[in-house]
C-alpha cells in the first residue's frame, strides 16, 4: 500500500470485498485485480473478483428490495432524508477519499479533492433533494377526446434494477450520477466499477453503507469483462449507465440488447477549442492548454483541438510554448502538481504511439513533449501538436493523455465546420467578445459548450451527455434524473 496514506484510509482499501443481498463478502471470481499505484509503479493490492453466481446474487437482492423490500416502501422524504445522511458520512471522509483516488490513479491531490471528491458531493446533494420532491414533468387534465371527457394522468414510476458501470478517470462523481440518481428516484443500484479504480470504489462504497441503506437498495461488485457482460445481460436489471470508452460502450449496447433495457451512455470526446479573431492569445493560451491538461489529459470533455485565426497561429502557439514551463508534471502528492502520470504502462505508450505516428507524418511539436525526468511513473509531458490537419489521426482519436493539437482556419465558417466534423460530440469551449462567442457556441454540435471558460466545473443542476459517438442520453440535473423513471399515462373516465 502506498505510503502516503493513513490508517483509515488503509483500513477503507483492505480486505477488497463485493457487496450483494445486502452482505458483505469475498469475491469468489476466477482472476484477481492486481491494483498498481501508476506514481510508484508498485502494488497497491490483488483484489478478488465476484464471480458469475455473485452477480446474480446481487442483482436477485436488487429485485427483492425493488419488489417487496424496505426500499420498495420508503416514503420519498425518507428516503431524501437518507441520502443526505449518505452525503454527511462521504463529507467527513472527503479528504480520505481524495488521498485514495490519487493512491490508485494518479491523479494531483488537489484535483482529486476539487475535481473528484467535491464535485461528488454536490451532485450527491442535489439528488438528495430531487428525490424528497420528485421528478418534475408529470400532470392531470381533463381534456375532451371524441366526444368524451377524460383525466389524463402522468405517472413517472422507479425504472427498477439498475447497474452503474464507472470509469478510472472520474470514479467519484460518475458513482453520484449513476448511483445517486438511481437511488433518489427509488431505483436499486448495483455498482460496477472499472478496475482500475476498485479501491476508490470499495472505500466510497463502504462509507455509503455506513448510512445504512435498506438491504439490496444498493450492492458492489469488483470485476472484469465477464462480471460486466453477466450484469448487462441479466434480464434482471431494467437499465445500464456507463461512462468510458467508445470500444467498451458498443460492447455494452449489444450485451444490453438481448433484453432492450434503457441505455445511458456517456462516451468518448475530442472537443473542439475555437479561438476567436481579436481575442487576448496571451490571456487564453495558459486555460486552453489546462482545458486538456488536468488529470494528465485523461477527461472525456478535453478541449484537444485548438482552432486559431492562421494570422494568429504563431502568436498563439508561442504564447503556449511560454505558458508550459510553469505546468509542474509530476509527483501527485505535491499540492503544485498539474499534471500527474496516466493510468498505466500500456496506456502510455499507447498516447506515445500518437504523438510518434503524427510526427511521423509531418507532424511538429510545437511545444513541450517528451517525458520529465522521473525515476518512475507512467508520466508524459504537456505536448502540442502543430503541421496536422483536421484529418489527421491525433485530430480524430481521444487519446486520454496531456496531449492536444493546434489547427489554423481562414474563417469562422472553416471554424465552426471543422469543429463539428468529427465523429464525437461530448464538449467544447469558445473564447473571444461574448455575443459573438455565444452565437459561434451555440453552432457547435456538442452537449455542452462554455463560452470563454464556462464557470470552471460541473454543475449539479445541469446535463452532461453528448451527441453523435460520445453516447446517449444525459447525467445530472433534471434531464439525468429522468433517465431512472418508466413513463405510464392512466386515462380515466369522467361522466
Amino acid at each position: 500500500m502506498s505510503g502516503r496514506l493513513t490508517a483509515e484510509g488503509l483500513r477503507l482499501m483492505d480486505d477488497p470485498e463485493i457487496l450483494t443481498a445486502g452482505k458483505w463478502s469475498r469475491g469468489d471470481g476466477a482472476t484477481p485485480i492486481t491494483a498498481i499505484d501508476p506514481y510508484t509503479e508498485r502494488v497497491l493490492a490483488t483484489v478478488p473478483t465476484a464471480s458469475v453466481e455473485q452477480v446474480h446474487e446481487a442483482v436477485a437482492g436488487a429485485r427483492q428490495a425493488m419488489a417487496e423490500g424496505t426500499w420498495a416502501r420508503m416514503n420519498p422524504k425518507d428516503r431524501s432524508r437518507l441520502l443526505h445522511r449518505v452525503v454527511d458520512v462521504l463529507d467527513r471522509n472527503r479528504l480520505l477519499l481524495a488521498d485514495i483516488v490519487t493512491a490508485e490513479t494518479g491523479s494531483p491531490i488537489a484535483l482529486s479533492t476539487m475535481l473528484q471528491v467535491d464535485p461528488m458531493l454536490e451532485h450527491l446533494a442535489w439528488y438528495a433533494d430531487a428525490a424528497a420532491r420528485g421528478p418534475r414533468g408529470g400532470y392531470e387534465q381533463g381534456l375532451p377526446f371524441r366526444g368524451e371527457v377524460s383525466a389524463s394522468i402522468l405517472v413517472r414510476e422507479p425504472i427498477g434494477v439498475v447497474a452503474a458501470l464507472t470509469p478510472y478517470n472520474a470514479p467519484l462523481v460518475t458513482a453520484a450520477w449513476k448511483v445517486g440518481g438511481a437511488l433518489a428516484a427509488g431505483c436499486a443500484a448495483i455498482l460496477l466499477p472499472s478496475p482500475r479504480a476498485a479501491l476508490t470504489s470499495l472505500a466510497w462504497a463502504r462509507l455509503v453503507c455506513e448510512a445504512d441503506l435498506p438491504e439490496g437498495a444498493f450492492s458492489f461488485l469488483i470485476g472484469e469483462a465477464a462480471v460486466g457482460q453477466a450484469l448487462t445481460e441479466s434480464d434482471g436489471v431494467d437499465m445500464v449507465t456507463f461512462t468510458g470508452s467508445n470500444g467498451v460502450g458498443r460492447q455494452v449496447m449489444r450485451q444490453a440488447a438481448g433484453t432492450f433495457k434503457r441505455l445511458v451512455l456517456e462516451l468518448g470526446g475530442k472537443s473542439p477549442n475555437i479561438v476567436l479573431p481579436g481575442t487576448d492569445l496571451e490571456a487564453v493560451a495558459g486555460p486552453s492548454a489546462l482545458r486538456f491538461l488536468r488529470n494528465a489529459g485523461q477527461t472525456c470533455g478535453a478541449t484537444t483541438r485548438t482552432f486559431v485565426p492562421r494570422d494568429d497561429y504563431e502568436r498563439f502557439v508561442q504564447a503556449t510554448r511560454e505558458f508550459l514551463p510553469s505546468v509542474v508534471v509530476g509527483d501527485p502528492w505535491d499540492p503544485r502538481t498539474v499534471v500527474g502520470p496516466v493510468i498505466s504502462a500500456e496506456h502510455l505508450a499507447r498516447v506515445e504511439g500518437y504523438v510518434d505516428r503524427a510526427q511521423a507524418e509531418g507532424g511538429v511539436v510545437v511545444a513541450g513533449g517528451g517525458r520529465p525526468a522521473q525515476a518512475h511513473g507512467y508520466f508524459l509531458n504537456p505536448t502540442v501538436i502543430g503541421g496536422v490537419t483536421n484529418d489527421s489521426e491525433i485530430a480524430r482519436d481521444e487519446l486520454f493523455g496531456p496531449v492536444g493539437v493546434v489547427i489554423p482556419y481562414d474563417d469562422l465558417e472553416s471554424a465552426v465546420a471543422m469543429a463539428n466534423d468529427s465523429r464525437f460530440g461530448l464538449s467544447g469551449n469558445v473564447w473571444g467578445p461574448p455575443e459573438q462567442a455565444v452565437k459561434v457556441a451555440r453552432s457547435i454540435r456538442s452537449g455542452t459548450v462554455t463560452v470563454n471558460g464556462g464557470n470552471g466545473g460541473l454543475r449539479p443542476d445541469a446535463p452532461f451527455g453528448g451527441y453523435r459517438q460520445s453516447g446517449s442520453g444525459r447525467e445530472a440535473g433534471e434531464e439525468g434524473f429522468l433517465e431512472f423513471f418508466e413513463v405510464k399515462q392512466l386515462q380515466i373516465p369522467v361522466r
